[in-house]
């Protein structure tokens, strides 16, 4: 069997598992990059050729190594590649494709985990500022959307499928679809719920965030608008609009010191996901031991 054959095997099996299209997209990637290198090196596409140590060489190389502008990959990237490619031969020794597994000897480098990219206060109110002073039913949308994001912590995905019928402003709540099609609570202050009523006005049913033509918008138009709303206000380090998800967690953090009532308002799984906010400052800790 050939490695294209085998990849597309394993992308059917990532889809009948339920697995998101960003992660099918990201193992896609990964596999490919090893097929990149094989060709590069002369080495034949057939599986059944490949072994622990020809993984190694593909993954002391540069082509995993490096970016494609030379530069050199982050820790964190170089172990998602060791992870994809560890899953992939495993699903392929597992379903009878190959009689060993190549990657089986593969091991993720001990790495520390960066920081959460979040806006700062004085970056979250330039950028509040500069969408309300903007003017259009397009910045009134983009106003209202980002100001949520930064107020509850949803993700982008959720807060653009929100429909009109998933608020409950009376109570003060929303009801989202999260990760795996799981259903949530989320809770508005009272500033978000009023923004909301005067943004909706008579609708009663529909996308709550829409395009000009009045269907759903799609998250790649938001993430190119929520660029030039950075520049816009003067922000100039790369964010997302992930990066008002974050916002949230840290200023919820800072504010409470409660890691469980973050995780409640992220709705997170696992604890371990909410421990990145949890980073004390050189000030706290001066302060603690003094």
């Amino acid at each position: 069997m050939l490695l294209d054959d085998a990849l597309g095997k394993f992308l059917v099996q990532l889809e009948a598992d339920g697995r998101s299209q960003h992660t099918i997209g990201q193992y896609r990637r990964h596999v490919r990059l090893l097929g990149h290198w094989m060709a590069q090196v002369g080495h034949t596409d057939a599986i059944s050729s490949l072994d622990h140590e020809c993984i190694a060489r593909f993954l002391a190389s540069p082509t995993a190594k490096r970016r494609p502008d030379g530069q050199a990959k982050k820790a964190t990237a170089v172990n998602c590649l060791r992870s994809s490619l560890r899953v992939f031969f495993g699903y392929l020794h597992q379903a009878g494709f190959i009689a060993q597994n190549p990657g089986r000897m593969i091991r993720r480098a001990v790495c520390g985990n960066p920081p959460p990219r979040a806006l700062t206060p004085e970056e979250k109110d330039r950028l509040l500022a500069t969408l309300a002073t903007a003017t259009g039913p397009e910045a009134e949308r983009d106003h209202l959307l980002f100001s949520l994001m930064l107020t509850t912590g949803i993700r982008l995905s959720a807060a653009l499928g929100l429909k009109v019928e998933d608020l409950n402003l009376d109570a003060g709540e929303i009801t989202i679809h999260t990760k795996g099609d799981r259903v949530e609570r989320v809770y508005l202050p009272q500033s978000a719920c009023d923004h909301l009523r005067r943004f909706i006005g008579e609708r009663k049913t529909g996308p709550l965030f829409t395009s000009r033509d009045g269907r759903q918008v799609c998250i790649r138009h938001i993430q190119r608008r929520f660029q030039e709303w950075l520049r816009k206000a003067g922000i100039t380090r790369p964010l997302s609009p992930h990066s008002t998800r974050h916002s949230f967690a840290v200023d919820l953090y800072r504010r409470t010191h409660d890691l469980l009532l973050v995780k409640a308002a992220l709705h997170h799984r696992s604890i371990a996901s909410t421990l990145v906010y949890a980073q004390a400052s050189g000030d706290e800790l001066r302060k603690a031991m003094a």
